[in-house]
């Protein structure tokens, strides 16, 4: 009877060590979160560098900071998740962000496939004045990611992370630049939890 129960407890524990090393394995080494902007004054890339420093913060985040002119397709999809950042122009993202999202159609080839669903999406902008048009510039670049069937999370504000550079403020203050990495650490936590649920 003792020597049954060894050998139970033996393979119980052979059982167990093999279940820890596939979990191991199966489990993700890492999420990459792309983090692409349009600047031409520096406030939306100071912006996107909270936005980087908010999700470097998450242990095992790669973060990939790049112009939207810069980006390429393979950034698109080995990315986890992608926050995109936009001043705003005639109250809304700027034609450089709109070019950037018209690529993933006619250049990167991301639909008819929906290459970038259940991918983690966010944005965040910048604007002159308080009512400019920061929350209708996030809710179009959100309306772009949800077109693709990505998840769009919030994170700093109620749509983004935004601020307003012009009369009493300006630059980006400290508080606006902690909401860029709140949303940026919001996004990698969703895209860990998106991604070990896999």
């Amino acid at each position: 009877m003792r020597q049954a129960f060894l050998i139970g407890f033996l393979l119980a524990g052979l059982l167990a060590g093999w279940m820890g090393a596939a979990s191991a394995a199966e489990a993700p080494a890492s999420v990459t979160v792309l983090v692409a902007y349009h600047s031409a004054t520096g406030h939306t890339e100071k912006m996107a560098q909270g936005v980087v420093e908010g999700a470097a913060r998450i242990p095992g985040t790669k973060v990939v900071l790049k112009r939207v002119g810069d980006v390429a397709a393979g950034d698109l999809f080995s990315a986890d998740a992608v926050v995109v950042g936009s001043p705003v122009y005639w109250s809304n993202m700027s034609g450089d962000v709109k070019k950037f999202f018209d690529d993933w159609q006619f250049k990167f080839g991301v639909f008819p496939e929906f290459k970038m669903r259940n991918k983690v999406g966010a944005a965040f902008a910048t604007g002159g004045q308080v009512s400019s048009g920061k929350e209708v510039t996030m809710l179009t670049i959100l309306a772009a990611m949800l077109g693709n069937q990505m998840i769009v999370v919030s994170g700093g504000g109620a749509f983004g992370a935004s601020a307003t550079t012009e009369g009493d403020s300006p630059g980006i203050d400290d508080k606006e630049l902690a909401s860029a990495k709140e949303l940026g650490a919001r996004v990698a936590e969703v895209a860990w939890m998106i991604k070990r649920g896999r």
